[in-house]
């Protein structure tokens, strides 16, 4: 199979999703099954439709506290540990809500309309590897702290059904931490920087979304409160435009800028409660959530100098599925001021890991341990920054040691190779396992698209 493509990019990096669920201690006891509950000031998050279900003012504040560490093993048992590097800040992780209904406070006569307004941290963690891991050319340190500042407007068009509104504003806030992006490798070698170099590049930037939101509650309880509710919520995609540094062990070479898009989220929920009286409340919800990690194509840093360093993502999106429950005592006799609340929830997301690339200089050790999970397998034939160069000969040897870990492995995974390609090497490069191969410049420079690509094939099928 040929593709076509411009894919000059040299590193893996850290994979996996590091959007922050739990942003309120009542979600999080439920594993955040709260979108069709949403009874809170936190559904100035969750659902803020939801706001149009609460009184006078509401505020909540609290923090996450994140920390442990975690490590990979290998076929050979080798072990590489990394950390969180655990944190309490405002931010990351933190959240605080406020919310007013503009009747009870005498502002206007619409019965059901509601301000809010949060800032939490939607993204938002720290992972360290030591310089010595195998990762290290990839990857020492990745920091990625996003605040989301959320303004909000809810209305009950019905008895039963209300919809909100709401902008996504999201920034970096240097409060406590640096207030920015930040990762961190030693560098594999290439564009005339040592090898072993230590390599930063940091970013910052400005963005906006907005969200849409809506509640209904088809069933409820002689007094009025729901027995059944379903939320909906949707979070636009936002760009970021990250503009930072590119520094060489600790000096500013050049400026930087790289590109994310904060991914779009639909998330659904039910919320049905067995049980709801003047003292006892059962509920049980469900919700799934779709995060569009798609749209995370590539994280490339473009310098001020021209040279661009690229880097592959292709995340996968993915579905999440959170089941909660909550047993609620109202102002039992021992504690008559006091509700007291048992909660439990299960959450399961997959893996948002992505296509491995290797660039010429990186081991094929780091695919030791990944190989369980991954579907395709990226080898670069030449140095990252630009293309038209010349393929790599010991490429082969590279390609003939990762077929072998590919059939060692029993899985069906394809062997892509990209940089240098043309007809007079594509053959050399398949009779060393490769099954994929990008060609760009071999095409793209000559006038007869369709000649080259025929030689290809013909040599491929010889």
């Amino acid at each position: 199979m040929i593709l076509l493509g411009f894919l000059t990019v040299p590193d893996m990096l850290w994979a996996g999703s590091f959007r922050i669920f739990d942003h309120s201690a009542s979600a999080a006891g439920q594993a955040s099954a709260f979108t069709a509950q949403a009874d809170d000031a936190s559904a100035a998050y969750y659902n803020p439709a939801g706001m149009t279900q609460l009184h006078g003012v509401q505020l909540s504040a609290g923090t996450t506290l994140i920390g442990g560490g975690f490590s990979f093993q290998n076929a050979g048992g080798a072990t590489t540990p990394g950390d969180l590097r655990g944190s309490v800040a405002l931010p990351p992780p933190s959240s605080f809500y406020a919310t007013a209904n503009l009747k009870d406070l005498g502002i206007g006569s619409v019965d059901g309309l509601v301000v809010g307004l949060a800032a939490f941290n939607p993204f938002g963690t720290i992972t360290r590897w030591p310089d010595s891991s195998q990762f290290s050319s990839a990857t020492t340190k990745a920091a990625f702290e996003l605040l989301d500042i959320r303004p909000s407007i809810a209305l009950k068009l019905h008895p039963d059904f209300a919809i909100g509104v709401g902008a996504d504003i999201y920034t970096f806030s240097g409060l406590l931490g640096e207030g920015q992006v930040e990762r961190q490798l030693r560098w594999p070698g290439g564009l005339g920087i040592p090898a072993g170099s230590g390599i930063e590049l940091t970013g910052r930037d400005t963005a906006a979304g907005f969200n849409v939101s809506m509640l209904y509650t088809p069933i409820r309880n002689e007094d009025g409160l729901p027995l059944v509710n379903v939320g909906l919520i949707y979070r636009s995609q936002a760009t970021l435009h990250l503009n930072g540094q590119f520094m060489v062990n600790g000096a500013p070479i050049a400026d930087s800028r790289t590109t994310f898009v904060v991914p779009q989220v639909f998330t659904g929920g039910v919320a049905l409660w067995p049980v709801r009286n003047k003292s006892r409340e059962w509920k049980l919800e469900l919700d799934v959530d779709y995060t569009g990690w798609k749209s995370v194509r590539n994280l490339d840093s473009t310098l001020s100098n021209g040279v661009t360093i690229a880097t592959p993502a292709n995340w996968n999106s993915g579905y999440t599925v959170m089941i909660g429950t909550e047993y609620k005592w109202l102002k039992p006799e021992p504690l008559p001021d006091w509700d007291i609340a048992v909660r439990a929830g299960y959450w399961h997301s997959p893996k948002v890991i992505p296509d491995l690339t290797f660039n010429p200089a990186m081991p094929l050790d780091v695919l030791d341990w990944v190989i369980e999970d991954i579907d395709l397998i990226l080898l670069m034939s030449v140095n990252p920054g630009f293309g038209g160069q010349s393929f790599i000969d010991s490429t082969l040897r590279k390609v003939e040691a990762a077929r072998r870990r590919i059939e060692a492995s029993g899985k069906d995974i394809r062997l892509e190779v990209d940089g240098g390609i043309k007809a007079d090497n594509i053959r050399r490069v398949a009779d060393a396992g490769a099954d994929t191969f990008v060609a760009g410049s071999a095409i793209f420079g000559q006038r007869d698209y369709k000649g080259v690509i025929d030689a290809m094939r013909a040599e491929l099928a010889r």
